[in-house]
């Protein structure tokens, strides 16, 4: 690649929840070309100005045609995607010759041994920036961002508000913090992050080649987020049903239900390790790229505002 920065960047889901903001950021920097690789028959809508390849998973030479000549790749997948895409997707990236990878991390701390320890959907993760480092033929960078503020809040089993019931159920006291970005935070970020200079005296990406890196919106506690829930809804504590759950016993009843193929088993399980009181959801401390990819303050009752329209209009089934 001549150019000290790069251009063409291929996105794998640039249609979905998080994807789409990315996606849609990158193209307003106007430095970026930007590439969909998406299944044949797929259902995505794209943002306009996006080019999309069609890529076949049983025909891993579509996918590397398809990476042929771009810069980067980032890959956003559904939490429960199998690891044999990821492994295709960062091989293929290998043999197409793309130097940079973004991963498919988006949430909380995977550097967190204790966390991933804990709630095995993150485990493959590691494996992944692993096996980018031995293919030797890409760097990544890890974003990690918290779980997603607007979608998480809409759903009653993740962040414990239950909109539609006015009632809300604390972990614990609710007053452990955690680190959590929106859509648009996350994808200023990725279109920041890819338009910094490959190599420079001050920031560039060489400086954060093969590494964990953490972006937020906000740190906040449940306690916060019901605050915010009362300014934006115009009621008080004493409109809503609060009940108190110890976060241990709610994590360990999420963990029996998933196995026994309850989906809010999985959420709770997913979502209650990180309110533990061991800091594992708080990246806050570990620095944030917030300042370096010039990431705005954002104003957290409009976040709120967000989540609940979506809770009203979108099933998270």
């Amino acid at each position: 690649m001549a150019s000290n920065h790069i251009t063409n960047v291929a996105i794998v889901g640039a249609g979905g929840n998080s994807g789409r903001f990315m996606t849609e950021a990158l193209l307003r920097t106007g430095k970026h070309t930007v590439t969909a690789l998406a299944r044949a028959g797929s259902q995505s809508k794209l943002p306009e100005g996006v080019i999309e390849k069609t890529i076949d998973y049983s025909k891993p030479e579509t996918i590397v045609e398809a990476l042929k000549g771009q810069h980067a790749l980032v890959i956003t997948l559904g939490s429960r995607a199998p690891n044999e895409i990821n492994l295709q997707l960062i091989n293929a990236a290998g043999e197409a010759g793309v130097p940079w990878i973004l991963p498919n991390e988006w949430g909380p701390d995977t550097a967190n041994e204790d966390l991933v320890k804990d709630v095995v959907i993150f485990q493959p993760k590691g494996e992944i920036r692993k096996a980018i480092t031995d293919l030797g033929k890409s760097s990544y960078i890890a974003v990690n961002t918290g779980f997603w503020y607007e979608w998480s809040l809409a759903i009653a089993p993740a962040f414990g508000v239950d909109f539609a019931n006015r009632s809300a159920t604390l972990f614990d006291e609710g007053n452990v913090k955690i680190s959590t970005s929106t859509w648009p935070q996350v994808g200023r970020a990725v279109a920041n992050l890819l338009s910094l200079p490959i190599t420079a005296e001050g920031s560039c990406l060489q400086k954060l080649k093969d590494q964990a890196v953490y972006v937020d919106s906000f740190t906040v506690s449940q306690r916060d987020m019901l605050d915010s829930v009362y300014r934006v809804t115009g009621t008080t504590e004493a409109d809503w049903n609060i009940t108190k759950e110890s976060a241990k016993e709610r994590y360990e009843g999420g963990v029996e239900a998933m196995q026994k193929g309850d989906l809010v088993g999985f959420v709770k399980m997913l979502y209650t390790r990180v309110f533990y009181d061991d800091g594992s959801g708080d990246f806050s401390g570990k620095g944030t790229l917030n300042s370096v990819l010039g990431l705005p303050e954002e104003d957290l009752d409009e976040a709120t505002k967000r989540a609940i329209e979506r809770s009203e209009s979108t099933s998270w089934a």
